[in-house]
């Protein structure tokens, strides 16, 4: 078979960067932006979306582009195919079920987080977060689970441009704090954060780590500040551990 030629690697490569930028949006994005975001030539990004739109990967519409529902059908083959997700399903529905609180399940992606699965608690949130819904690493207890227990450089890489965390409830952490925050949080396996994404929401949140040692992703378990205070993270943050292990456990060994 012959082996792929560099300018069709190339094409994939700026195909997928196209794709990248239309899933960070929430409505539809005209070419322009699209192809600044991509860092492509204006004509090179109309080619490569006129190919995402005939193999449903993108939409047009008069006000710009999105993601298609070719998109929505890869995610759901990941879903029902991804080791992760089925051995963490039964897990954390019983983590719930003893908790009462809602258990979610992220993983890493190109210096974010992505919510794969979730299982409400006895009282469902406020606020909802769709599957699929992509995060930055440097917010939340998830975000923060995954990111100090990532490679030294990815861990750079991830922060390279923050100087600063700003949270929704209007504190901030500098970069020197936080660094010695994820310390702690490798040293503990578990993080905890109060209103850094969303205003009177608390989350914990703990690694799952596979047989080498490497993070797969965090289990986190999420509720109301005012019933999720500081004793009942106490009581539940046993009981996330011991799932996120179980997980970890269970996740297969890479060939």
């Amino acid at each position: 078979m012959t082996a792929p030629s560099a300018t069709t690697m190339r094409s994939v490569q700026r195909a997928l960067d196209l794709l990248n930028v239309l899933q960070t949006y929430q409505h539809p994005v005209r070419l322009s932006d699209l192809a600044r975001h991509a860092d492509l030539h204006i004509a090179t990004a109309q080619r490569l979306l006129n190919v995402l739109v005939d193999n449903g990967f993108a939409t047009r519409y008069a006000s710009g582009y999105t993601a298609g529902p070719a998109a929505l059908s890869i995610a759901h083959a990941y879903l029902v195919a991804s080791p992760l997700n089925m051995i963490a399903q039964p897990i954390m529905q019983a983590l719930s079920a003893e908790c009462g609180l809602t258990s979610s399940l992220y993983v890493p992606l190109a210096g974010t987080r992505v919510l794969v699965a979730r299982v409400e608690g006895a009282n469902p949130l406020r606020y909802t977060l769709p599957i699929g819904e992509r995060f930055p690493l440097y917010l939340g207890a998830a975000g923060k689970t995954i990111l100090a227990f990532l490679p030294e450089q990815d861990r750079q890489d991830a922060l390279v441009s923050v100087a600063t965390i700003e949270h929704a409830d209007g504190s901030a952490t500098p970069i020197g704090a936080f660094l010695a925050e994820l310390e702690t949080v490798r040293q503990q396996s578990f993080a905890e954060s109060t209103g850094e994404r969303a205003l009177g929401i608390t989350a914990v949140a703990a690694p799952i780590l596979d047989a080498a040692g490497t993070v797969q992703g965090a289990l986190g378990l999420t509720g109301p500040s005012d019933e999720l205070d500081g004793e009942r993270i106490h009581r539940v943050v046993p009981e996330l551990r011991r799932a996120a292990s179980a997980i970890g456990a269970r996740y297969p060994v890479a060939a």
